[in-house]
Parts: structure tokens; C-alpha cells; sequence
């Protein structure tokens, strides 16, 4: 198959799935990885996709469930700087929720030497916390999520509309001024909408790339959200539509 075709066909596979494996285009094309990977370089170079650790994906799409292990090595500075400007905000002795997100994975790794109650519906942040022992850990159960890596379902909400918790940090597929916060996978988003009323501030992390984007499902608009925490400085629009939903913005740049 002449390159060209191949790039053409690996574009139809990303637009309909969102995200990619190199693993699983190598096994498609019966060509080495290195092969997928100068094609997907290719490819980014064209704007067309992102690369990421073992794959890529594209924003683009209502419905874009892009598969956690892309996810985990997107933007990762991005996350590591918001996880770093959401200490300031954490407290010891606080009881905080951290949801099923990469970004609420990095939040997890900061937290050194804190006493604090953390709930989670996340086995990735489990497993980072464990053995903290300064850190009453809380999980919901319920229904396992592979993909997502994540506990949903009944059981779990019914289990988290149990606690109520002074701060809940949750991220988002996507953020719009004319659509709100809106996510791509409604067992995710249950557990986010439940979110909304079980906790006495909620702030909200998202990094740039999830901007001015609209995704399948609605969470909740803005006047749910006590602060956003983002990664870069966001414009006028912008920070003056936070102030309308008195909505306090945190941009880690400044970190």
C-alpha cells in the first residue's frame, strides 16, 4: 500500500474513533510501528492530529471518548502545571473529591505530606494514593469502566450521594460560553452531574485544548462552578463571562 494510501485510510480509522494506538494501526497495515509513527508525525505536522505516548487523537467531534491511555500523555506539562496551581486551593484537613480525569491524576501526585479525606471513582488515583498515610482514602465502587479506568454507574452515584465534601476538583471534554461544560461519555458525566451538589465548592480543570468546544452530553453551565483552574491566560471574552457567573479563574502560567 503507497504511503499516501495509507495516511488517507489511518484519517477515515481517527475521524470515526477519535484516538489511535500505534500498536493497533502497525497490526492494521501490517507495517512497523516506526512506520505508523512517521505517519502520524506526518499527520500532526498537516494539523490534522495530536500525538501522544503510544498513539493519537483529535478534538474534533460532539461524541470524542478519546481512550484514557492517549489521554494520560496529552498535554502533560499542561496538567502538571494546573495540579500544581490546585494546591494552593487544598487544604489539610480538607475532604476533597478527584474525578476519574488525567488532570485529577496529576492533582493526586502533588499531594505530599497532606492529611486529607480524598473520595475517588478512579483506580488510577487509588492506586497513587494507597499507601499515602496521611490520606483517609474513599472509593465509590460500582461498575468498572476499562476504558476509562473508572468506577460508574448506580451504585456509584448512590454511594457518592452519600458524602458531602468541602472542594471537588473535576475536568470536562469540553467548555463553551454558549454550551457550559460538556463531556463525551454519559457514565462519566453522571457521576460529574452528581458532583454538582455534593460538595461546597467545585472547581472546574481544564486545560486550553478543551476551549470553545462542545461535546455530546451537558454537565452543568457556569453558575455551578466556583473556579476554573486552566493553563494559559484566557482572553477578555473570556475572563469577563467568568465574571458574569462570579466564577473565580486561576491560570496556572502564573504558577
Amino acid at each position: 500500500m503507497l504511503a499516501v494510501t495509507r495516511k488517507a485510510k489511518i484519517k477515515d480509522i481517527i475521524l470515526e474513533k477519535k484516538s489511535v494506538t500505534v500498536t493497533e494501526l502497525s497490526k492494521i497495515f501490517s507495517v512497523t510501528e516506526e512506520t505508523i509513527r512517521r505517519d502520524l508525525k506526518q499527520l500532526e505536522d498537516d494539523g490534522f492530529l495530536t500525538r501522544t505516548y503510544g498513539g493519537a487523537f483529535i478534538q474534533d467531534g460532539v461524541e470524542n471518548n478519546v481512550e484514557l491511555t492517549i489521554r494520560e500523555t496529552a498535554y502533560m506539562e499542561s496538567k502538571k502545571a494546573i495540579a500544581k496551581k490546585c494546591l494552593s486551593l487544598i487544604h489539610n484537613g480538607d475532604s476533597i473529591f478527584l474525578d476519574a480525569s488525567t488532570t485529577a491524576l496529576q492533582i493526586a501526585r502533588e499531594l505530599q505530606g497532606m492529611r486529607l479525606t480524598v473520595v475517588t471513582n478512579s483506580l488510577l488515583i487509588i492506586n497513587e494514593l494507597q499507601d499515602k498515610e496521611d490520606i483517609r482514602l474513599i472509593t465509590l465502587g460500582g461498575s468498572y469502566a476499562p476504558r476509562d479506568k473508572a468506577f460508574v454507574g448506580n451504585t456509584a452515584i448512590r454511594n457518592l450521594e452519600s458524602f458531602y465534601l468541602d472542594k471537588t476538583f473535576m475536568s470536562c471534554r469540553s467548555v463553551s460560553m454558549e454550551h457550559g461544560i460538556t463531556d463525551s461519555n454519559e457514565s462519566i458525566a453522571a457521576i460529574r452531574q452528581t458532583l454538582l451538589t455534593r460538595s461546597n465548592h467545585i472547581y472546574l480543570v481544564a486545560d486550553h485544548s478543551k476551549f470553545n468546544k462542545t461535546s455530546f452530553i451537558t454537565i452543568s453551565g457556569f453558575d455551578a462552578i466556583t473556579g476554573l483552574i486552566t493553563d494559559k491566560n484566557l482572553d477578555s471574552q473570556w475572563t469577563e463571562y467568568l465574571t458574569k457567573y462570579n466564577v473565580a479563574l486561576y491560570e496556572a502560567i502564573d504558577a
